[in-house]
């Protein structure tokens, strides 16, 4: 069997973090959800059962959970930082999608979440 697209997936990490524009924002905090696509060959994990030969979910959450504790005026702002990190840190990443979502953020409407999404190549 062939390989031929791996992903590695974290959905709905959720953070408590102080990005926004307003002062009131980055005071009080918010809840903010991640959800990350990573494109990897993680096959020779396939067959090893080894940590070692991918990309370790727990290793990618904790720089999620460490950028996310950087204040931030936009959400682009933060995705682009992660996006960053991620490719610095993990070599074997091909390509990421990250989607940062803010719940009910303070705008005077009735939504569950505002959102950017933003897709890398290497």
């Amino acid at each position: 069997m062939q390989i031929t697209d791996s992903y590695i997936y974290l959905e709905n990490v959720s953070f408590y973090a102080y990005h926004g524009v307003g002062k009131q924002e980055r005071k009080v905090g918010n809840t903010f959800y991640i959800t990350l696509r990573l494109k990897t060959d993680f096959s020779k994990a396939c067959l090893s059962d080894d940590v070692a030969e991918t990309v370790s979910y727990a290793d990618v959450h904790n720089v999620l959970a460490e950028e996310m504790t950087i204040p931030s005026n936009l959400l682009e702002h933060v995705c682009n930082r992660i996006a960053e990190r991620l490719f610095n840190d993990f070599p074997a990443i091909a390509e990421l999608s990250i989607k940062l979502s803010k719940k009910n953020p303070p705008m005077g409407a009735d939504l569950d979440a505002a959102c950017v999404e933003m897709h890398c190549k290497r």
